[in-house]
C-alpha cells in the first residue's frame, strides 16, 4: 500500500468520508523517500518503541512499523481511526490511541514501553502547536532517546541556532538544557498534500542521559531565560529587571558584570551554560533577601 500516492490517498479519504482538517494542521507527506528517511533516521536503534504523534492516515506509521519493534500512535482526529485500522491492518506491532497529546498521560501510556527498552518520539507536528507539544515532551522528564519532529523550517532554524544569531531565542536556550538538536534536512511545501504555505524541516533532538547543566534552582533558571528574551531589544540588566522586580536594577547589573559580561550585553548573546551561571547568581541573591 503506497500512502504517498495521491490517488491512493484520495481514494482512502473518499472511502472513509474524510477531509483535510485545518484545525488539526493535517498535511500528509507524498514523497516516499522523505518518509523513509524520517523513519530511518529518527533514532539509532530498531529495538525500541516509537511514539508517533499525529499519524494521519498512517503514511509514516507504516515505515516506522517496518523498522522498529513497536509503534504507539496518538491521533487526535477520531474520524481517522477507522482509516488507520485499514491502512495499518497488516501490522501487529502498532497501537493507535485516539487522544490529544496535550491532554494524554504520556507517562502512563508509555510505562510498559519504557520497561521493555528505549523509547523515541517521531512526529510531523502541526505548525500552530509545535512549541507546546515539544515543551510537554521535554518537561515530562521521561527518558526519551530521541525526539524527531518535522516542523516549520523557520522554527527548525530557531531550535538549532547558535547563541548570538538572529534565530536564537528562549526556546533554543531551554532546548539545549534537555538535549542537542540537529537539522537533518528540509522538506519543500510541494511534498505535502495539501501543500502548506511554507517549507518544513526535520529536526532530531538527542536527549541528554545526564544533563550537563545542574542549576541551583531550576525555576529561577527558566525564569532568567524567559526574562532575557521577553524584552530582547533591551540590555540584559534592563530585561532582567522587568523579570525580577524584587531585585534592584543596580544589583542585577552587578550580577551581569560579575558573570563576565558587559552591562550593555543582550540576552541573545548568552549560551545555555552562561544563563546557568547567571541564574545561579540570581538565585543566591534572592536567597539573601
Amino acid at each position: 500500500m503506497n500512502l504517498c500516492d495521491q490517488k491512493t490517498v484520495k481514494n482512502i479519504m473518499t472511502a472513509f468520508g474524510l477531509h483535510f482538517r485545518k484545525e488539526f494542521g493535517q498535511n500528509f507527506l507524498t514523497n516516499k523517500l522523505v518518509v523513509e528517511d524520517i523513519a530511518e533516521m529518527c533514532t539509532d536503534t530498531a529495538e525500541g518503541t516509537i511514539l508517533e504523534i499525529g499519524p494521519g492516515i498512517g503514511t509514516l506509521t507504516r515505515e516506522l512499523a517496518e523498522r522498529h519493534r513497536r509503534v504507539l500512535a496518538l491521533e487526535i482526529d477520531k474520524s481517522l481511526i477507522p482509516a488507520l485500522a485499514y491502512t495499518l491492518g497488516d501490522f501487529d506491532n502498532v497501537t493507535v490511541v485516539n487522544e490529544d497529546v496535550m491532554k494524554a498521560d504520556i507517562a502512563a501510556l508509555l510505562a510498559p514501553a519504557f520497561a521493555e527498552g528505549p523509547v523515541s518520539v517521531c512526529a510531523n507536528l502541526p505548525y500552530y502547536i509545535t512549541t507546546p507539544i515539544l515543551m510537554k515532551l521535554l518537561e515530562s522528564g521521561l527518558p526519551f532517546r530521541h525526539i524527531t519532529i518535522m516542523i516549520q523550517k523557520e522554527v527548525a532554524d530557531r531550535l538549532v541556532a547558535k547563541a548570538g544569531s538572529g534565530a536564537y531565542g528562549a526556546i533554543t536556550a531551554v532546548l539545549n538544557y534537555y538535549g542537542v538538536a540537529e537539522k537533518l534536512f528540509t522538506v519543500a511545501a510541494g511534498q505535502f498534500m495539501p501543500p502548506p504555505k511554507v517549507d518544513s524541516a526535520v529536526v532530531r533532538i538527542t536527549l541528554h542521559e545526564e544533563k550537563p547543566y545542574q542549576p541551583k534552582n531550576e525555576r529561577i533558571f527558566f525564569r532568567t531565560i524567559r526574562a532575557a528574551f521577553e524584552q530582547r531589544r533591551k540590555t540584559l540588566p534592563n530585561a532582567l529587571s522587568a523579570g525580577f522586580p524584587e531585585l534592584d536594577k543596580s544589583v542585577l547589573t552587578d550580577i551581569v558584570v560579575a558573570a563576565g559580561h558587559s552591562a550593555d550585553i543582550r540576552g541573545e548573546r548568552l549560551s545555555t551554560a552562561e544563563f546557568l551561571t547567571l541564574a545561579d547568581m540570581i538565585a543566591d541573591k534572592l536567597a539573601e533577601n
